[in-house]
């Protein structure tokens, strides 16, 4: 057999045993292994299981996602995310659809100060939905709402996405971080943009709340300052070239303590649980990216992600057919997969075609980074609706026609970021 062929193959190989519920670390590890094993022999098989993996993550980059990921759970456990509900329901609760409008923004700041989608999911069912079901909010909106709201966060820094994309691919970091702002700033407003007409042309599904004063406005401010304050620091830092990613991860972290502390709503308990839950989160992905990396060698060795470059490439269609097509791909892992494994999973064959096709590695970063995270939300199988249903008792059908005029949203703003790259590469470029 044909290297090529071998690594195709491998492929099918790796999705049978990810079928069978294998560990995603051990089933990219064993597929790798035996594929170089058939192509190069035993003793560089042996060589690679033996190095790759220690190679792959001994960098010092990949200190920013235990740190980043640490500063997440410090602040989860502060209730910032009440915090952060109250104050968005102050400013725009008493607008027809506001307190949806207040939930959007909510959720896209505390998914992404966790770096997942699925805990604002969670927490935003318990805080959010309460709240809008008292002011008579039709459950279609509410929860359609969360769930879309949660997956800006992957957009907006620190995401986790973007630090995997850029650990697997090599490219910069906080270039990455910067691309995600606008993107993830103009979503948020093409969701507020959906709510707005939503509720235009039916006023029932989104009353209006009470009137607050400026006072009441102001006042909301006081248990959020310190950690838009930290949020700026640290992307200024990176911004301005004064922090390195690694660097603003360990300020991040540093400062979320100091605020927790200060703000007497952080236990001994809850710092312990804090750090056991960022070790755990970072030793299960980086036993995946040692699976990750044995895989990458054996894709290298098939060839097989060059070959697929050359057929793309001397394909006689438009780019844009290309994108639609890798865009529909992760539309439907991200059904399936949790947007971190549907990352991990796609980039060895994936971005040496990106690479091939000649478009900006920064660019596209956004442009998966999204789409899995929009994958988590699609019917009939969208994870974290699953999730919603489970944690909110609304059921399936409800949340799924909630959620489509936000997908119609989202894929108009997927086919804006497409159109005009700058909206991506315009920060990063000004570093």
């Amino acid at each position: 057999m044909s290297p090529e062929f071998v690594g195709l193959i491998g492929i099918l190989l790796l999705l049978a045993l990810m079928a069978a519920r294998m560990w995603i670390a051990l089933a990219m590890g064993i597929i790798g292994f035996l594929g170089i094993l058939y192509i190069q022999g035993l003793e560089q098989a042996l060589h690679v299981a033996g190095s790759a993996p220690f190679v792959f993550i001994y960098k010092y980059s990949f200190a920013v996602m235990p740190m980043f990921i640490l500063m997440g759970n410090v602040v989860s456990e502060t209730g910032i995310a009440t915090d952060l509900y109250y104050a968005a329901h102050k400013w725009l609760g008493q607008l027809r659809g506001g307190l949806a409008m207040a939930t959007t923004g909510a959720c896209g700041l505390f998914a992404a100060i966790t770096g997942i989608s699925m805990s604002g999911v969670i927490v935003m069912s318990k805080v959010a939905l309460p709240e809008m079901r008292k002011y008579g909010y039709d459950d279609r909106l509410a929860t359609g709402t969360i769930a879309a709201g949660s997956t800006l966060g992957i957009l907006i820094p620190p995401s986790i996405g973007f630090i995997l994309y850029g650990i697997l691919t090599e490219q910069p970091i906080g270039k990455l971080f910067m691309a995600g702002i606008i993107p993830g700033v103009l979503e948020a407003i093409f969701y507020i943009v959906t709510i707005f007409i939503l509720c235009r042309f039916n006023p029932g599904m989104g009353p209006p709340g009470p009137r607050t004063s400026f006072k009441e406005k102001i006042v909301s401010l006081k248990n959020i300052w310190a950690m838009v304050v930290l949020f700026l620091l640290v992307m200024g830092g990176i911004y301005g070239g004064i922090f390195t990613p690694t660097e603003a991860g360990a300020v991040g972290a540093f400062g979320a303590i100091v605020i927790a502390a200060i703000s007497r709503r952080f236990t001994l308990k809850g710092f312990r649980r804090s750090l056991l839950e960022t070790g755990l989160l970072t030793v299960m992905i980086l036993l995946i990216l040692a699976g990750v990396s044995i895989f990458q060698k054996f894709m290298a060795v098939s060839q097989l992600p060059f070959m697929l470059g050359d057929l793309v490439t001397g394909l006689e269609v438009p780019d844009i057919v290309i994108i639609m097509a890798i865009v529909a791909m992760y539309i439907i892992l991200g059904c399936f997969l949790p947007a971190i494994m549907a990352i991990i999973l796609t980039i060895p064959v994936i971005y040496p075609v990106v690479l091939a096709m000649g478009f900006n590695p920064i660019w596209f970063g956004v442009i998966m980074v999204r789409m899995v995270e929009i994958g988590v939300i699609t019917p009939p199988m969208g994870m974290d609706v699953f999730v919603l249903s489970g944690v909110s008792g609304v059921p399936l059908g409800t949340i799924f026609r909630g959620i489509i005029p936000f997908l119609v949203a989202a894929f108009f703003f997927v086919a804006l970021i497409i159109a005009v790259p700058a909206l991506s590469l315009f920060l990063p470029s000004m570093m």
